[in-house]
């Protein structure tokens, strides 16, 4: 970072005033190191998350960061360490049993982990009595619809953790997470197995990689 103005320094920034002041373009600058050619550290950086953001930088793959100029395998590899720190971080509060009580607190746990995936994943949130979490699982990959989805493997799941409730989650690769009629008759049919089982679908959310759609919130969750 030698050829940025000492002002303009991340790691000198951070000494300064602490990480928290620093921008995810001088973020991803500190893990990138140094830059290309005819490009600075920052300015690299910047063109990493242009028209994704960080949150998008989730999705991206091996393959795809080393399609970048300036970006070979080492470098990619280290933007994917850091990020898969950062999901890890909020994976293992799952140990301390943290408690997803609302729409709010399950999209801040489920969209880093899944918000930004390729292609669409639904999957369950196991939660015990208190609303605290027990597991989260994937059951389908691939285009979502109710023959896909069957309430046998959700509830199997679901009975062997002994969860008293659980959330449908799965996310929408276009961005949008407007739910589709499809999804809507998924959660009407899977609220009404848990009826029959004696656990509870609390929720519905989808996601997309920087917000979500929760049809609790929306006053759609079938009763």
């Amino acid at each position: 970072m030698k050829e940025l103005a000492p002002h303009d320094r991340p790691r000198e920034k951070l000494e300064r005033h602490g990480v928290r002041a620093l921008g995810d373009n001088e973020l991803l600058a500190l893990v990138l190191a140094s830059g290309a050619r005819g490009r600075n550290v920052l300015a690299l950086a910047a063109d990493l998350l242009a028209g994704r953001g960080i949150q998008g930088m989730a999705a991206l793959s091996l393959r795809d960061l080393t399609r970048h100029p300036g970006i070979g395998r080492a470098r990619a590899a280290q933007v994917l360490a850091a990020l898969e720190l950062g999901r890890r971080t909020l994976t293992t509060l799952g140990a301390e049993r943290v408690r997803l009580a609302t729409p709010q607190q399950l999209a801040s746990w489920l969209i880093p982990q899944y918000g930004a995936a390729r292609v669409e994943q639904f999957g369950i949130v196991m939660l015990d009595t208190r609303h605290r979490l027990i597991r989260a699982t994937i059951l389908s990959v691939g285009s979502l619809d109710a023959t896909v989805v069957h309430p046998r493997e959700v509830f199997r799941e679901a009975a062997g953790e002994s969860a008293s409730a659980i959330v449908l989650f799965h996310n929408h690769p276009s961005g949008d997470p407007t739910p589709s009629p499809d999804d809507l008759a998924l959660t009407q049919r899977l609220v009404r197995a848990g009826d029959v089982m004696g656990i509870r679908v609390v929720d519905h959310l989808v996601l997309a990689p920087q917000q979500y759609y929760s049809l609790l919130e929306a006053g759609r969750l079938p009763r």
